[in-house]
């Protein structure tokens, strides 16, 4: 556990994030000051895939990202899809770009699916290799459905889309993702598909009197 230099967020609200955070963590913000603004569950599951899920996966139709093509599309999806995210939704074309110059970065790991044309959810997926007691892992980096046709089960099969390519073009044997606690429908998505809690990531501020 450490306690770096604090983060501004988008709003300019100081933040602390400590990962991985326990009753340590929890003890040590309140001594500083600090209370919990946000926290999120890293969670994972072994690949590959059972059966069911694999060939929801498969069957979904999908397409890598093509840059500059897609930007635009993409921006509009997301920000409708998390648009009351703290700081997901507003990403900027700035704010892709950036991630598009990562050295991590490959089109072919961020799916897209269509409907009737339109950029209509996606899985953006990424690698980690293995370090420390941590296996070679595959990220559902972002992922997210527009609004207009949420209940379609897009984002079970997106997830499903997601995973089953990590393990097939990369054979990484185990998949993780990120996900706010207080975000209990996707929550319960995740561990419908295997996924378990490992740790969390917390971000502390100060008490608004402090």
């Amino acid at each position: 556990m450490s306690f770096a230099e604090p983060e501004p967020d988008r709003d300019g609200v100081d933040l602390w994030w400590v990962e991985p955070a326990g009753a340590d963590a929890d003890a040590e913000a309140a001594r500083r000051g600090l209370v919990t603004a946000r926290r999120i569950h890293q969670l994972r599951r072994p690949l590959p895939l059972p059966a069911t899920l694999d060939r929801m996966g498969a069957a979904l139709p999908t397409r890598p990202f093509r840059p500059d093509h897609d930007d635009a599309a993409w921006l509009a999806t997301n920000a409708a899809a998390f648009a009351s995210h703290p700081d997901q939704g507003r990403w900027t074309a700035a704010d892709l770009a950036a991630r598009r110059a990562e050295s991590w970065f490959d089109p072919e790991d961020f799916l897209v699916h269509e409907i009737d044309g339109r950029l209509a959810g996606f899985c953006w997926t990424k690698l980690h290799p293995a370090g420390g007691d941590d296996p070679a892992m595959g990220e559902i980096f972002v992922i997210g459905v527009h609004p207009d046709v949420a209940g379609r089960g897009l984002g079970r099969a997106l997830t499903a889309a997601g995973l089953r390519s990590l393990w097939t073009r990369h054979r990484t044997p185990v998949g993780m993702l990120y996900v706010e606690a207080t975000n209990e429908r996707a929550r319960g998505l995740y561990a419908s598909m295997g996924f378990e809690h490992h740790h969390d990531r917390v971000a502390y501020r100060r008490t608004r009197a402090g």
